[in-house]
């Protein structure tokens, strides 16, 4: 059997930043400027990607890849594939001269599309966490198929953003002596398990006070996105708006009561700030629309054993008219009881043990030592 010969790609969209292409491919091939006649490359609508569509007078600048190999394509199918994109022919111009080429085209009926797409626009708004997610998608080749890292893409995406906001951190470091990320050493790192989260299973040594060397540390790391939790206050009325909904951790730990009392809370979607997830939150949660948000602080759950990092807000919101219902999002399966009731209640519930939430104590603690500013009463 003879050796497949190689090909040539035209890329019009994401894949023209080096960058990510290096990641895909584990490479940088050959490449040159080209365009294709005749077509224009657009904003998919609704969406954060860019797809090209036949228009008659436009030209759809890109590069073309020179002499891929069977193994490059089947990692750029292998890319490409989430989005729903298959292989076809297109006869480029590259200097003047026509070659023949192949190209990634959106399925049909498939997007529609919008604005004209530029590359430096979609490097300032979305590249970064593209970029932090890419390594995680192409570590999936060869162990899901496209289909498979299509339905985990929001999830991949999200745990990219914990990870960008993770290396903008600006705590500050007073009382800390502990080294710094770079001098820890990772020797071994597997993935046994992904899904809406991941199990990460890692091998390392870090410097100790002492400055020698640590034995080689062996953990297993629960890894999750950012989130964000919001205590809704109304400081006329007094009132505060909580939410009580079933889980699966204190049902596995034999709980009795496993519906627990908690603040409004859900993950940071890539893309997103702190702040406007809690906007959001509050509004699929509870039907809310927050006034001004007074952060808590910022923490981590459970650092021994998990990634997961919180953003705690207390917001001043108009409780009048709100009552006590149900709410939540049916696509993740919510059921969540929300309800109105005076500060005072719930500083018994929490007196009396009955908020078992980390964020919501800590949010109820923060509001009643700042209630009183609050109320312009202090």
């Amino acid at each position: 059997m003879g050796l497949e010969s190689p090909r040539d790609l035209f890329v019009y969209g994401t894949l023209r930043d080096l960058d990510l292409l290096k990641i895909v491919l584990g490479r940088l091939p050959d490449a040159a400027q080209a365009t294709l006649s005749d077509h224009g490359v657009f904003w998919a609508k609704d969406a954060t990607y860019p797809m090209i569509s036949p228009q008659k007078g436009l030209v759809a600048e890109g590069l073309v890849l020179k002499n891929l190999t069977a193994a490059d394509i089947e990692r750029l199918t292998f890319y490409e594939g989430p989005y729903g994109y298959t292989l076809a022919p297109v006869v480029l111009d590259a200097d003047g001269t026509a070659i023949k080429a192949e190209v990634f085209l959106p399925p049909h009926p498939g997007p529609i599309p919008a604005d004209p797409w530029h590359l430096t626009d979609w490097q300032a708004r979305y590249g970064a966490v593209i970029l932090e997610a890419a390594p995680e998608i192409m570590g999936y080749f060869g162990v899901f198929s496209a289909t498979e890292v299509a339905s985990k893409m929001s999830v991949i995406l999200t745990r990219a953003q914990a990870r960008l906001f993770g290396k903008a951190s600006t705590t500050p470091r007073k009382l800390r002596k502990g080294a710094g990320w770079a001098e820890v050493e990772m020797l071994q790192q597997s993935r046994p398990y992904s899904n809406f989260y991941t199990i990460d299973e890692v091998a390392l040594c870090y410097p100790q006070f002492s400055k020698r060397p640590s034995p080689v540390i062996e953990r297993a790391i629960f890894v999750s996105a950012d989130a964000v939790t919001v205590l809704p206050y109304d400081p006329v009325r007094d009132e505060v708006l909580i939410i009580e909904q079933f889980r699966a951790g204190p049902y596995l730990r034999h709980d009795p009561l496993p519906w627990g009392l908690e603040a409004i809370a859900g993950r940071i979607d890539a893309n997103e700030t702190p702040e406007d997830a809690a906007h959001r939150e509050a509004d699929e949660e509870a039907g809310l629309t927050l006034g001004r948000l007074h952060l808590v602080g910022r923490y981590y759950s459970s650092p021994g054993a998990k990634t997961e990092y919180l953003h705690s807000y207390v917001a001043i919101c108009d409780l009048s008219g709100k009552s006590e219902g149900v709410g939540g999002l049916e696509t993740e399966n919510e059921d969540i009881r929300r309800m109105v009731l005076p500060f005072a209640e719930l500083e018994t519930a929490l007196q009396d043990g009955e908020v078992e939430n980390g964020p919501l104590m800590i949010s109820a603690l923060w509001l009643q030592r700042e209630r009183a500013n609050l109320r312009g009463i202090g």
